[in-house]
């Protein structure tokens, strides 16, 4: 059968690697495209005829892929690729939709796509109905599972774009409706994310969520003081931000967290 693919993934070599294992597999198949981020893909799928599958990475250099779900209905099959862990993929098994874990063998590549056509066969023959699955409720059971937190953000400059790994973050804050991230370096970067929806995607080993405007690293904390009402002040390491407030209803959680 005629079968139309396009490849998701942020790393080109990678995807280079699986266009060809594919076609190898599938010499009729076409690969349409390689997309890169979250951005290219919405705007492919609104342009152009949905393909019959996608490849599609769940950590992409811009964020979650599952962000997708929430700005185009995807309307074909979908087989997932991810470098996580084996706890974090029972969610996928839970919603019978198939994965492929990195590094991908071909083996495993070949036996994803007889799933597919296995699939396509029995709903062809009227045997089973098309399922649908909740990508939104699948992406809440990935991102919570373990392993399953962000790694980096694409950050564009001008014409370019650079990986920021959310290690080198010191503290994130919100004002006049821009998420910032500032780097130890006391470099400052936009993050098309609110809060949030950041607090759900960090560690929260790593990262607390401090106030209603600032989510900090640990790593980043040199000391905290006690201040009037119950609350306290956050002083960071390089003098990177002195003015860090812990609200009173957080500071108890602030306090056990700093203790794990």
């Amino acid at each position: 059968m005629d079968v139309n693919v396009i490849i998701v993934e942020d790393e080109m070599h990678g995807a280079q690697m699986m266009k060809d294992m594919i076609l190898e597999l599938r010499p009729a198949w076409k690969v349409l495209t390689i997309l890169q981020s979250i951005q290219e893909t919405v705007a492919w799928l609104k342009e152009n005829k949905h393909p019959n599958i996608i490849f599609l990475d769940i950590e992409l250099a811009d964020g979650n892929s599952f962000a997708i779900f929430d700005q185009v209905k995807v309307e074909c099959g979908i087989i997932f690729t991810t470098a996580y862990n084996e706890f974090a993929l029972k969610a996928f098994d839970l919603n019978s939709i198939d994965y492929l874990l990195k590094p991908i063998k071909e083996e495993d590549l070949a036996r994803s796509i007889l799933k597919y056509e296995s699939a396509v066969e029995s709903i062809s023959k009227g045997l089973e109905q098309e399922s649908f699955i909740d990508y939104q409720q699948l992406a809440k059971s990935i991102i919570s599972s373990k392993g399953g937190y962000r790694k980096r953000f694409l950050i564009s400059r001008r014409e370019s774009y650079f990986k920021l790994s959310v290690e080198d973050i010191a503290y994130f804050y919100f004002d006049a409706r821009i998420t910032f991230a500032v780097t130890f370096e006391g470099m400052e970067h936009s993050i098309n994310m609110p809060l949030d929806k950041l607090e759900e995607e960090l560690d929260p080993a790593m990262f607390f969520r401090s106030n209603r405007q600032t989510i900090v690293n640990i790593e980043a904390i040199d000391r905290f003081e006690t201040y009037f009402n119950g609350k306290l002040i956050v002083k960071l390491v390089n003098k990177l931000n002195d003015k860090i407030m812990v609200s009173r209803s957080k500071a108890g959680p602030f306090k056990e967290w700093m203790n794990q």
